[in-house]
């Protein structure tokens, strides 16, 4: 987005060669991660004596799952070659993280049943390192879950002529990825994430498992795409879902705080708008959330699970007439709304003026339902105030019949 500003041609490339080397070291790897880190976590949470053997074998497991030969398009050809023993960054990516989920939990759930069978276990006794104990004391499991692993991967190879990687690709990724990437289904699994959120509970237990890992896919896709000069193939991605669904946090907040500003005349409103714009600006809002509150707000409840429909669904009709470009680049969710928009879209101007309209459509949306809940805190108020003069007058009552007595 930058960088052609002032760089051209052969100083271009060198700036995409650097920008590529990093995606190649965060996203492109992203299956592989997983792996090791679930597997440790998980045997972390087991309590089992070596978790870092565990993600060890889960990462092995992954390799040993991998395709013994894949198809590559060499540069400068336009016609695919078969190559043997390479690992390819499609699999290793995006495209394999539901492959690294899997096979981190199965691996590790084999190898820790197997190293607590006291049978399998190698005791060297003697006074020896720690270290060559613990590898002695676990090698048995270790070379049963490879050995498991190793025959799944043979068996799917010789009898189905696939492999594991393809097999959860194409039987479990793919169909849940055009369901939870189609606008029906990303507006439905959203909006119930954000619904458990006025309930207290973080959307991210709905939305951080259900659409992150789809959605990223798709985000990856539409990078290589845009960086080869290609057409783009997805509309919705996960910063396209953040960038016009979660304008200053999730239930696009920021509306809210502009709306408390210009309108409200509760001095406690004001307040809490005045402490949470600064982390609203950077789409962090617990704040609100819990301060306004929203949580157990029924009348915020509304427009917090309402607005992000409503924004994403705009954006998505100026986006498939071709008003705005697609989203190609994969910002911080941090990024402050309107840059936000100027940044995921490369620079596309009028996708700055989709987002204003969206929060202008905010703040109408987030205005009457906050009439409604100052009204209805103020009312609150009052009975609380009411009763605590009742039980005032109960009090000196009570004291005063004792005197008495």
């Amino acid at each position: 987005v930058i960088f052609p500003l002032f760089a051209k041609g052969t100083t271009l490339s060198n700036y995409q060669y650097w920008g590529n080397m990093i995606t190649n070291g965060t996203l492109n790897i992203a299956g592989l991660v997983l792996a090791p880190v679930i597997a440790y976590c998980l045997s972390r949470n087991k309590d089992f004596h070596n978790p870092i053997l565990a993600a060890v074998v889960a990462l092995t497991s992954l390799i040993v799952m991998m395709p013994f030969s894949i198809k590559i398009l060499p540069t400068g050809a336009s016609k695919s070659v078969t190559a043997t023993g390479v690992l390819s960054f499609t699999n290793l990516g995006t495209t394999g993280m539901f492959a690294g989920i899997i096979i981190g939990l199965i691996a590790t759930e084999i190898f820790i049943r197997f190293a607590n069978m006291k049978i399998l276990n190698i005791n060297i006794g003697g006074n020896v390192p720690p270290s060559v104990f613990q590898s002695f004391f676990d090698m048995i499991p270790v070379i049963l879950t490879l050995a498991i692993m190793s025959l799944v991967s043979a068996l799917l190879l010789v009898f189905g002529k696939t492999n594991l990687i393809d097999l959860i690709t194409n039987l479990i990724q793919e169909p849940l990825r055009r369901f939870n990437t189609s606008l029906i289904g990303m507006l439905f699994i959203y909006s119930c994430g954000n619904f458990l959120f006025t309930l207290g509970i973080h959307q991210t237990v709905i939305n951080g498992t259900l659409l992150d890992p789809v959605l990223l896919i798709n985000m990856n896709k539409n990078m290589a795409a845009y960086a080869a000069h290609e057409k783009i193939p997805y509309i919705l991605t996960n910063t396209f879902r953040d960038t016009f669904g979660m304008i200053g946090g999730t239930g696009s907040t920021i509306c809210l705080l502009i709306a408390i500003f210009i309108f409200s005349r509760i001095k406690a409103s004001r307040n809490v708008a005045t402490l949470a714009v600064a982390p609203g600006l950077f789409n962090i809002n617990e704040p609100v959330i819990f301060g306004y509150p929203i949580v157990f707000n029924i009348p915020m409840m509304i427009p917090f699970v309402l607005q992000p429909v409503i924004g994403i669904s705009i954006a998505y009709f100026f986006t498939v007439i071709g008003f705005m470009n697609r989203v190609v680049v994969y910002i911080p969710w941090t990024t402050p709304p309107l840059l936000s928009s100027y940044l995921a879209t490369a620079g596309d101007f009028r996708a700055v003026l989709v987002q204003a309209l969206i929060i202008i459509i905010g703040i109408a949306l987030y205005l009457p339902f906050l009439k409604i809940s100052e009204r209805v805190t103020a009312k609150q108020a009052a009975m609380e105030k009411i009763i605590e003069f009742i039980n005032i007058c109960f009090l000196k009552m009570s004291r005063y019949l004792d005197l008495l007595r």
